[in-house]
């Protein structure tokens, strides 16, 4: 066999095989990849945080139980550093809060401002949870305008503006389950008229188109806290509003006037307390009790009226008065011992007469207080239940 000759200039080169079976790839040099090292395999995960360092972090912006964050935070460096976890920097900033916050503990506790600040929360959630935070004396205007169904907010204004209401009286609901909506407004109704009087004390000066509103508490906001009745004043009218305060009491009376209104109401409280029955012929024994309670409430006026030294402009109107008072005293005393019911009538009438509104206009004018009777409508069905304004005689 011939061997070539080497190539001549300007022949190509030949490509020599290694011997053996063919591959083509064992004449290419090795690869300079070298497997993934531990550490950068993507399917490898970071150390985790340590929960009790996350606990402790927690507790120390929290400012809770700062004791035990403190504590937790130097058990999470401590298994942080066996384990190899990560979340160092919150243990640590967790226990620097906390030894914090204990400091602040013990200030507030050795100062007594723990307790202080107690208090300021609880008058701050009492406050939170009565209705709309109105106080008596307050006037307001409702969203709608109207003070019946639902309020959810009301505006605070000067009594000097146009109005919707004017709180005179506010009262808290027993504690327990909540009592129904016909319960609360049973109560509501009863316990508000009861206390108008003791904020308008002098009846004649409320207009007859003012009547009791209340605002009471749903079972939403009984679960949160609110057992709080409001009692108002407001218009029946169709859009009416209110202009001036209607109150007129302590804080705004004289001594005179003050006297003589709370001897009224002596007065008027037992009117109020006539017998359900209409007529006398139904219920002889309950209206000759009834007179006898008339009797007692004149003698406790007149002793009120007596003890008390008016000014000039009205002691000799008062005088007067009370000379009336005492000639009904003795009729009212006649009919609480009556055999029969025509002497019972007979006594009853003098005795009513003689407490008419209009003998008092005198007085009163002296007094510088309202001297135009209130309206009082009529019970045509003979309920004894007031249908518009104020039961009884009003002097």
């Amino acid at each position: 066999m011939a061997i070539p000759p080497p190539p001549g200039p300007g022949q190509p080169q030949q490509p020599q095989y290694p011997q053996g079976p063919y591959s083509p790839y064992q004449g290419y040099p090795q690869a300079p990849y070298a497997p993934w090292a531990q550490g950068y395999s993507p399917y490898n995960q970071p150390a985790p945080v340590n929960g009790v360092a996350i606990a402790s972090l927690v507790l120390g912006i929290l400012c809770f139980l700062p004791a035990l964050g403190l504590v937790l935070g130097i058990v999470a460096l401590v298994q942080i550093r066996k384990k190899g976890e990560r979340g160092k920097g919150m243990a640590i900033a967790g226990s620097v809060l906390s030894t914090v916050g204990l400091a602040l503990w013990a200030l507030l506790l050795g100062t007594g401002g723990l307790s202080d600040a107690w208090d300021g929360f609880k008058d701050a959630a009492e406050d939170s949870n009565s209705t709309f935070s109105l106080a008596k004396g307050d006037c307001f205007n409702s969203l709608d305008g109207s003070l019946e169904g639902y309020a959810y907010d009301v505006d605070t204004v000067p009594c000097s503006a146009a109005h919707d209401g004017e709180v005179f009286a506010s009262f808290q609901l027993p504690s327990g389950s909540y009592p129904g909506d016909d319960r609360v407004t049973e109560i509501a109704d009863d316990k508000c008229y009861a206390l108008e009087d003791s904020y308008a004390m002098d009846t004649w000066a409320v207009p007859d188109d003012v009547d009791v509103y209340y605002l009471t508490p749903t079972s939403q906001s009984w679960r949160l806290g609110d057992h709080e009745v409001t009692c108002v004043f407001g218009s029946v009218e169709t859009d009416g509003t209110l202009t001036g305060s209607l109150r007129n009491d302590a804080t705004t009376l004289d001594a005179d006037q003050l006297t003589y209104l709370k001897a009224a109401q002596v007065l008027n409280t037992a009117m109020d307390a006539e017998p359900v029955e209409e007529y006398v012929e139904d219920d002889l024994p309950g209206h000759k009790e009834w007179a006898g309670q008339m009797t007692d409430a004149l003698d406790e006026q007149i002793g009120l009226l007596t003890e008390h030294r008016f000014a000039a402009p009205a002691s000799p109107s008062v005088t007067a008065l009370v000379k009336d008072l005492r000639s009904a005293r003795v009729e009212w005393a006649k009919a609480a011992v009556a055999t029969d019911v025509d002497t019972f009538y007979d006594h009853y009438d003098t005795g009513y007469s003689l407490l008419d509104a209009d003998r008092t206009v005198t007085a009163r004018k002296g007094l510088g207080l309202a001297t135009t009777p209130p309206e009082y409508e009529y019970d045509p069905e003979g309920t004894g239940e007031d249908t518009g304004g104020d039961t009884g005689i009003d002097v």
